[in-house]
């Protein structure tokens, strides 16, 4: 399965547009992981537990994505856009990322 964030496929013609795809992953962090990412705010540098988490979430979230395009019939994904959220509140702390694309099939 071809996955671009272009419009388009380089050197492949769009036969048929099969509709949007979506995939998202909801991800909880721990007490221990938020307090110390926030010392890292404080003292700076970068927070090797959160970034672990989003790239564990973006898999995710692609993967669902690909396999509901897989599902329809399409030969690739097109204009894919990845959007990441903080979610929850006090003491509640969720990382969210949602994959969107357009499922197709190439000539």
């Amino acid at each position: 399965m071809i996955v671009t964030t272009t419009d388009g496929v380089e050197g492949s013609a769009v036969s048929s547009y099969l509709g949007i795809v979506a995939g998202e992953a909801v991800m909880g962090t721990n007490v221990f992981r938020d307090f110390f990412a926030g010392i890292r705010d404080i003292v700076g540098g970068r927070s090797g537990s959160y970034e672990k988490e989003l790239r564990k979430a973006k898999e995710l979230a692609l993967a669902e994505m690909v396999e509901e395009a897989e599902g329809l019939g399409a030969d690739a994904i097109v204009g894919v856009d990845l959007d990441y959220e903080h979610l929850g509140g006090e003491g509640k702390s969720m990382l969210m990322v949602s994959a969107n694309g357009t499922a197709v099939k190439l000539r």
